[in-house]
């Protein structure tokens, strides 16, 4: 009798967890794909996925704002950057993860103003939890996005102040527990531009960053721009002889460094991008967490080129790209065909 009753019960206890396992779950994928999953949600908050990021626009996407200009002639620049935390997103094939964004995705949208603008920044709160944004660079106290928290659920303050210095800054929030805001996604990329222009170039941003999806304070993905492996599987055209310009910024929690490789060449290398001469000339820089720079190059020869972390785990987890050179077939630089 007592074998009868456990084998029922066993059958019901499995039957309800079976048809919890099969309960499909809807998702938008970061490519556009409306798919059902039974899988598990990593830290839901709600099961409805409502981002859609492409790694392919953010890379040469920049925000320069509505402007307007002052009664002095000074160049206003006005942003509206909007906080949430209850997005999930595909950033893995089949894993779902709560995002918290800015303007919908991580990273948030690259701001970008000239030395001198004066930056205004419409900032609302419509997560669940307190957010701020804190920009690196030179602004008032009150500017700063530490002590004046900005609540949930619609909170709004105002940023403003003078772009600068010159160079590339992170942003990101900074309500504690700060290590929770950041692995979760608020933070973005600010370039101040010199007054007279740098140099004409093919520009992108890359942000350095990583996931920790079972939540014990080590990463389980790596990427350039959220999603791992992306720009092997979608190679970033560019042409011989053309100037590239990277904006790289490291984003990455738990985790005290990392580094950008590139393969086939060296870079001229410029620390924050505050200076208009390079620092050095190499092919690896290892950064800390926020730590930046601006990456200049070109490719005398056309083929395929890696980019990425020469941190190992961090390339085989996802930091890794390829940089495809005008016709990915490669000529013979010596007149013998490559492979004999």
């Amino acid at each position: 009798m007592l074998s009868a009753i456990i084998g029922v019960s066993t059958i019901i206890v499995f039957s309800a967890f079976s048809e919890a396992q099969l309960e499909q779950k809807i998702f938008v994928t970061h490519s556009g794909q409306v798919i059902q999953t039974s899988g598990d949600v990593l830290d839901p908050v709600y099961t409805a996925s409502t981002v859609e990021f492409d790694p392919e626009k953010y890379l040469r996407d920049f925000n320069y704002g509505r402007i307007s200009e002052s009664e002095s002639g000074q160049t206003i620049r006005d942003f509206t950057i909007i906080a949430e935390d209850d997005k999930i997103q595909e950033i893995s094939p089949g894993i779902f993860y709560n995002v918290w964004t800015f303007n919908g995705t991580v990273p948030g949208p690259t701001i970008r103003a000239t030395e001198g603008d004066l930056v205004r920044i419409h900032f609302i709160n419509n997560g669940s939890k307190s957010h701020t944004m804190h920009f690196h660079g030179i602004h008032p106290a009150a500017m700063d996005g530490v002590f004046e928290t900005v609540g949930p659920g619609g909170g709004q303050f105002t940023y403003e102040f003078e772009a600068g210095p010159v160079g590339v800054h992170p942003y990101h929030c900074h309500v504690m527990p700060l290590e929770e805001h950041i692995s979760h996604g608020l933070y973005g990329v600010f370039i101040v531009d010199p007054k007279i222009a740098r140099q004409q170039a093919d520009e992108m941003v890359m942000v350095l960053n990583g996931f920790d999806t079972d939540f014990d304070a080590e990463n389980n993905f790596y990427a350039a721009n959220t999603i791992p492996f992306y720009y092997q599987h979608h190679p970033i055209q560019i042409k011989t002889n053309e100037l590239i310009r990277i904006y790289v910024v490291n984003m990455v929690e738990f985790d005290p460094i990392n580094n950008f490789h590139l393969h086939g060449n060296l870079f001229q290398y410029y620390p924050t991008g505050t200076a208009l001469v390079p620092s050095t000339f190499t092919d690896m820089i290892t950064l800390s967490q926020t730590e930046r720079g601006i990456m200049e190059f070109q490719y005398k020869y056309p083929g395929k080129y890696l980019f990425h972390a020469h941190k190992v785990e961090f390339s085989e987890k996802g930091w890794v790209g390829i940089f495809l050179v005008d016709n990915p077939d490669q000529t013979s630089q010596t007149g013998i065909d490559y492979g004999n």
